[in-house]
């Protein structure tokens, strides 16, 4: 999904939230953030381009002025810290579920909120999944995904956000007492926004569970775009029955490749703007789980 008008003052609302989160000075946030506002795309003057395409423009612009290729390194590891402690409260909602898939697959999609809970108590974190449990997802797509994940031999799985992946890692054992697919897990080559890389994956014991493998992106990109990826995981694609991707950012930059990957993609994300509400037809914050046919 290209950029809409929406997605400028978005992007720029989550660029001055992680500048917030550096140890920079005020005259330092100013300086960096004049810089990001000269983005062409940020000042309406190109269209072409997916929301993570940008963002990578500007986390280039924060690496630079950090002199950290992962400025959110200990941001990630309190992320993975807070959700595995609640990991044990996330099990038992699955085991005790009439249908543990469809539990299993909704947590993995209220994950996507993990970015606004982090700093939450673990009772409110909680609570807030209890709460959110409540929002349902398509019948007719998750009964075609569930279709679709047991007849696939070959899953392969985009992973998004450190801390989210503890609920992916949930899904993922999940499909394995069901069935017994060969499974895959992407994760980004380059540090980008709290994205998880191969430390936080091993760190939560994804490696335990899949193959784990880099994407192959040697940018700050904060999504998946196939021609910039390995060998590997493009052959990984070609050969996958069943590709989950989880995110806005994975949705937006994989949405135009929908050509491609018709008939064996699934998208698990939050509906947080309204071009994802226009888009998806699910009302703002509500979780979404879209097959492409």
């Amino acid at each position: 999904m290209l950029i809409k008008p929406d997605c400028i003052p978005c992007i720029l609302k989550m660029s001055i939230s992680a500048i917030r989160k550096l140890p920079l000075d005020e005259y330092a946030v100013k300086e960096l953030y004049g810089r990001i506002l000269e983005i062409p795309s940020l000042r309406g003057r190109s269209w072409d381009i997916t929301s993570a395409e940008i963002i990578e423009l500007v986390w280039g612009k924060i690496a630079d002025t950090t002199k950290s290729a992962d400025p959110f390194y200990s941001l990630k590891l309190e992320q993975n810290k807070r959700i595995t402690e609640v990991y044990p409260f996330l099990e038992k909602l699955v085991d005790e579920a009439s249908d543990p898939l469809y539990t299993a697959v909704k947590l993995a999609i209220l994950g996507n909120a993990i970015d606004v809970m982090i700093s939450d108590s673990r009772q409110f974190i909680e609570n807030s999944i209890t709460e959110k449990l409540e929002a349902q997802i398509s019948k007719a797509m998750y009964g075609e995904f569930k279709k679709r994940l047991k007849q696939s031999k070959r899953l392969l799985f985009f992973g998004d956000n450190a801390g989210e992946i503890v609920f992916d890692r949930l899904l993922i054992e999940t499909i394995r007492k069901m069935y017994d697919p060969e499974i895959a897990f992407v994760v980004r080559s380059v540090p980008a926004l709290n994205d998880a890389t191969l430390d936080e994956a091993r760190a939560v014991g994804i490696d335990k569970l899949t193959t784990l493998v880099e994407n192959g992106i040697y940018g700050p990109l904060p999504g998946t775009i196939l021609k910039r990826c390995s060998n590997e995981v493009n052959d990984l694609v070609s050969r996958a029955d069943l590709i989950i991707s989880k995110g806005g950012g994975n949705f937006d930059t994989l949405e135009e490749e929908k050509g491609y990957l018709k008939d064996k993609i699934t998208f698990m994300l939050l509906s947080k703007c309204d071009p994802y509400y226009k888009y998806f037809g699910v009302e703002i914050d509500q979780p979404v789980l879209a097959n492409f046919y």
